[in-house]
């Protein structure tokens, strides 16, 4: 295939994560910025969405199953017919919570829990960058990991299973960077602070006058615009880095 030929072919995003909230606005914004975008979750492709060849391009994946995934990769590459992939967005992620919502401690989470957190967050990160190297190598694009501010401190609402599995990730993005710099493959995170989607716990609103200086909620859109950023060329010798996306919660 000509260079040509490639460059007349839209961009084209895999993300997960998608059916709602940071995911939803996401992939809003690089449809309407014309890339082709195909769509990662544990639930059947909504009829809600509205961006175009969706339900085509929608895979049906439940991460925390690590031995599905090689079938999910399959799926994926055979929507690459031109064996490249721009960028690939991690987003899914689980924070499991206690009855009523309530935090969920050391002390109160199970081996079992343990387990499926990372297995979402960050074992299957890992599997995906491997699985989609050679498209990712060949586009030269770039991947973004969603990290978390509760990553680097301690967190009123997300607990200990899903705090230590976004600092692995938050780990394990400079690391992919380290090794994928070389081939062409940029590799940064993203950690969102108080956004406001439905997921969010009661009593965050609390939080905004006493901890965030901008005295205010993110939200998903901005998200998006930052992730946008970082998989185009304005990004294109940042690599490695961890962007904080909170209103300043973190200083």
């Amino acid at each position: 295939m000509s260079s040509t030929a490639q460059t007349d072919e839209p961009k084209t995003l895999i993300l997960t994560g998608a059916s709602r909230g940071i995911g939803h606005a996401t992939v809003k914004r690089f449809s309407a910025a014309g890339w082709r975008v195909i769509t990662v979750s544990r639930q059947a492709f909504s009829k809600d969405c509205p961006w175009h060849a969706g339900e085509e391009d929608h895979v049906q994946l439940d991460l925390a199953d690590l031995d599905g995934i090689e079938q999910g990769l399959s799926a994926l590459r055979s929507r690459l017919p031109h064996g490249r992939l721009d960028a690939l967005v991690n987003n899914a992620g689980i924070s499991p919570k206690l009855a009523g919502g309530k935090r969920m401690g050391v002390l109160t989470t199970d081996y079992a829990t343990w387990t499926h957190v990372f297995n979402v967050n960050l074992f299957a990160t890992a599997l995906l960058a491997r699985g989609l190297f050679e498209p990712l190598r060949e586009a030269k694009g770039t991947i973004i990991n969603v990290t978390s501010i509760a990553g680097s401190r301690v967190h009123p609402f997300a607990g200990p299973a899903y705090s230590t599995s976004k600092a692995a990730l938050a780990a394990l993005t400079r690391e992919m960077a380290h090794e994928f710099g070389a081939h062409g493959v940029r590799v940064n995170a993203i950690a969102p602070g108080e956004i406001d989607t439905s997921i969010l716990s009661p009593g965050t609103e609390a939080m905004v006058d006493s901890e965030i200086p901008m005295k205010r909620l993110g939200k998903p859109e901005e998200v998006a615009a930052t992730i946008m950023f970082l998989c185009t060329s304005g990004s294109s010798y940042i690599t490695g880095a961890e962007v904080h996306i909170n209103g300043g919660q973190h200083v």
